[in-house]
């Protein structure tokens, strides 16, 4: 169900909360005591510098990873202890780096597969019409196409199961600026149509361009919570050089 049919309580009601989550590998932490609720329909971006702990976030909220302490929500409801295939029923998409298709199988058996069976297999045309292209390529291996044709042809999953929330990460690496701003542009789409996206992003002022909340992470810790004007360019550097921001600007103004 799409955003625009779903009642006033639920769109009151964050479609993704993370309340103190620490997670991490074995006895060693990554993250610590997280904290940040998501929209419906909008869109945040997660930045950072390398090593920051944004990938092990997303990992955790998605399921692949169990958290040490906290949890997380999906429209109200505690997931926390949930697998990712009953997040995904929930509403939850992830995309991660490295594309993920299927490199010796064609692009209409790799949308079928991509396919949730809970989801009607008519939504094909919707997905394909964010990406046109794919369209004449559903007989060609996904293998043999360009890397900006196959981020495509991943990103129609966020088309393809209907999710309430989208985690993207670092959608537009090595890719070409043009495709890049086709990529950005579909995005756009999806979450005006009522879908909300968790960023993470490389290209950090087209980021901060779409997102209406940003959050910044600095050595597994969030420094920053807020809209993209609130945060300064100073301070973003900063972050990005690993250095904590002061506590007073750790969240944006109430006003």
């Amino acid at each position: 169900m799409m955003a625009s049919a779903r009642s006033a309580a639920e769109q009151a009601t964050p479609v993704l909360e993370v309340e103190g989550l620490s997670a991490g590998y074995g006895e060693t932490e990554v993250l610590t005591n997280i904290a940040f609720a998501v929209a419906p329909g909008s869109i945040s971006a997660l930045l950072g510098p390398n090593g920051a702990g944004k990938t092990t976030l997303l990992r955790t909220l998605s399921g692949l990873l169990r958290p040490h302490h906290g949890r997380v929500l999906l429209s109200g409801e505690d997931v926390t202890q949930r697998k990712p295939s009953v997040r995904a029923r929930r509403g939850l998409c992830l995309i991660p780096e490295g594309r993920g298709v299927y490199p010796t199988l064609t692009v209409a058996e790799n949308l079928q597969l991509a396919t949730p069976p809970w989801v009607d297999g008519s939504r094909r045309d919707e997905a394909l019409d964010a990406f046109p292209i794919l369209k004449h390529r559903l007989k060609q291996r996904a293998g043999t196409m360009s890397g900006g044709q196959q981020q495509m042809l991943a990103l129609t999953r966020c088309f393809l199961s209907e999710p309430a929330i989208v985690l993207l990460d670092e959608v537009s690496m090595g890719l070409a600026p043009l495709i890049v701003e086709e990529i950005f542009v579909a995005l756009t789409r999806l979450a005006a149509n009522g879908t909300a996206l968790l960023l993470v992003e490389q290209y950090i002022h087209r980021a901060l361009e779409m997102a209406d909340t940003v959050h910044l992470l600095s050595r597994g810790r969030v420094t920053f919570s807020g809209p993209p004007g609130a945060i300064e360019e100073a301070s973003l550097m900063e972050s990005y050089l690993g250095a904590e921001l002061d506590p007073a600007a750790r969240s944006a103004p109430s006003s």
